[in-house]
Parts: structure tokens; sequence; C-alpha cells
């Protein structure tokens, strides 16, 4: 299998998996004609395809398939305690799809799911109903990108677009839609709705080279996000996961001139600062599939379930980012997550 050609891989979302209850789904029907030539497999619930033992995510991963289904039961939960809340008191977040078309070394969803191929759930109606319900017993700060990268998925979805157009409508709601992302059709469906924060994940080059395969470069995601602040788009930036590297200093520095170059500082909303950790769980997962990934067999600390950087090594980076941040902005608009 080491000398498997790339040739030997079908392309990108050649074969469709549909829940039979939402073959005629009006969402589904719509990202169906987005791929004429796939083939449509219709299945009783997307867990007997998702689900299925002994997948190999690493090869997944070169030819994901897609999956349309239905989002049951509980569909808002809790933020997690390694999640920031921004000072928010209801802090919750929706899954409106699994898995992500990127390909981050250090990403949590590869130890948190037993498949690399993406699920969009289709009836976001009944996710809106749910949030609807929420907000009738108290306000509601929503992060709807934390299982995917909604805005790289936006010209199969139109995801952005219509949480655009929820969020405007609804007092006491407050949505962050985190990416990566810097394409096109996602700064067209992005609208300006105060209610709705548009927050870019931003890393060295050199990190972005060594382990966000796939994704845009620091230089298109900085132009993505400085094109909507022009447009009066509130945007956060989030250096979150800082990733340690050999220079990790020379490397970070490097890039905040980047950002201070591209984005006007004094119109941003926030700023969020942490060093990579994740559950010992989902790293336990990624340690099984990843035997040589430098980032996932770092020696880390152990702490109440979850695995960081040495709480030296930890405040150091995290130190040095904040202080050359507070240079530009307020230290109330920084944001760790450890603090």
């Amino acid at each position: 299998m080491k000398n498997l050609k790339e040739d030997y891989f079908s392309p990108f979302f050649s074969h469709i998996y549909v829940e039979k209850a939402v073959l005629e789904h009006a969402r589904t029907r719509r990202i169906l004609a987005k791929f004429p030539s796939a083939t449509v497999i219709e299945i009783d619930h997307y867990k007997d395809v998702f689900c299925r033992s002994r997948q190999s995510i690493r090869f997944q991963r070169r030819a994901q398939n897609l999956i349309l289904a239905a989002k049951q039961g509980t569909l808002l939960y809790e933020g997690a305690p390694v999640c920031q809340s921004f000072g928010n008191r209801y802090f919750y977040y929706v899954s409106c799809a699994m898995n992500c078309i990127y390909d981050c070394a250090y990403c949590y969803l590869k130890g948190m799911y037993p498949s690399a191929n993406i699920v969009v759930f289709v009836n976001l109606e009944d996710i809106f109903a749910q949030v609807r319900q929420v907000l009738e017993r108290h306000p509601l700060y929503l992060c709807v990108s934390y299982d995917t990268d909604l805005p790289a998925l936006e010209r199969i979805a139109g995801y952005v677009r219509e949480w655009c157009d929820f969020a405007e409508n609804h007092e006491d709601l407050k949505i962050e839609i985190r990416t990566k992302c810097a394409s096109e059709i996602f700064v067209r469906n992005a609208r300006p709705v105060l209610a709705v924060i548009y927050a870019f994940t931003l890393s060295p080059q050199a990190v972005i080279d060594a382990f966000e395969h796939h994704t845009p470069s620091l230089i298109q995601r900085l132009s993505c996000a400085a094109e909507l602040i022009r447009a009066g788009c509130p945007v956060r930036l989030c250096f979150d996961p800082m990733i340690y590297v050999p220079d990790w200093q020379q490397h970070y520095e490097a890039m905040l001139e980047e950002v201070f170059r591209a984005i006007p500082m004094e119109k941003i909303v926030d700023v969020s600062v942490g060093t990579f950790r994740i559950s010992q769980d989902y790293l336990k997962n990624m340690r099984r599939q990843e035997p040589e990934s430098l980032v996932i067999w770092f020696p880390y600390q152990k702490e109440g379930g979850y695995c960081h950087y040495p709480d030296a090594l930890m405040e150091e980076m995290e130190c040095f980012l904040s202080g050359r941040l507070e240079e530009k902005i307020s230290r109330e608009k920084i944001f760790r997550w450890n603090v």
C-alpha cells in the first residue's frame, strides 16, 4: 500500500451517500445538482457509512466522499473547556457538518471521528428551530464552524449565507464562523451582519507549510479578512492554536509583521491567543493513525484529561504573542484560553 499511486484514488466526492429520508430535501437536491457525475448511493443512516469499523482515515483523506444526512436528537451543545467563550455566559456550538476538506495535522477532528468522509446535515431548519427555543430562555453565543470549516464548504452547502440571514432576524444571538478559508464564494456570501463574527485562524507560513495541508496561505487569509473588514463585517483574529516549531519566536514575529501590514488592527473585534491543546483521548486516537507526525508526538503535559505544552513553554509562547499584540490593540481585546 505504500507504493499505491494517486491514479488509483477516485476524485473528491465521486460518491455521495444520501439518507433515504432526505433524498428529496431541497438542500439535498441543490447539493446533488453540483455533482452531476457523482455516483449517488442511498443509505438508511449516515452512521452506517461514517462509523464503519477499520476505516483508513489517511487513505480516505486522499479521496473524500460526501454524506448527506439529517441531524437528529440534540442539536446544540455547550462549549468545551478547551474552547474560548470570549466573555459570553451562554456559549454553545452546533454541528451543521462533520469533517473538513482541509488536512491540518493537528486537527482534533482526526481523533474525534472514525472517518475522513464529510457529512453535511441538510435539515438546517431543525437546527434553527432549536436555536429559537434557546433564545426564548436567554441570549446565545453560538459557534457554527467547530466540527468543520463551514466557509470552505460554502460552494457545496451555502450555509454561511443561510446563517447570516438567520442571525440578522434574531436578537440576542451572536454567531462565530471560524475558518482558514479565503475563497471568492465565501467572500461573496459573508454579508456584514453585526451579529456574525468571522474568525480567521492565522499561523506562520512555516506552520502552514508543515502542518496545515491544502489550506490557503497566510497572505491569502489576511487578504480575505481585510476584504471583509472593508465590507463592514465583524472580524476576529485567532492565533490559536499556536504550534511549537524550531525558531518559533522568529516565525511568529514574521507572521505578526504580515498581520500588522495587512489588517487595520483598530477595526477588529478582538483576538484569541492559545497554544495547542487537545483531549487526551483524541490525541491517543490520532497517534494510532499518524505514527510519524511531529506535532502529534510532541511530549505534551497531561492535565485533567487534556494534553498541552509544558506550562513554561505555553506561558512563554502565549505571553510573547499577547505582548506584541498589546502594542496594537488594548489588552481587553486579547483573550487567552488558559487565563
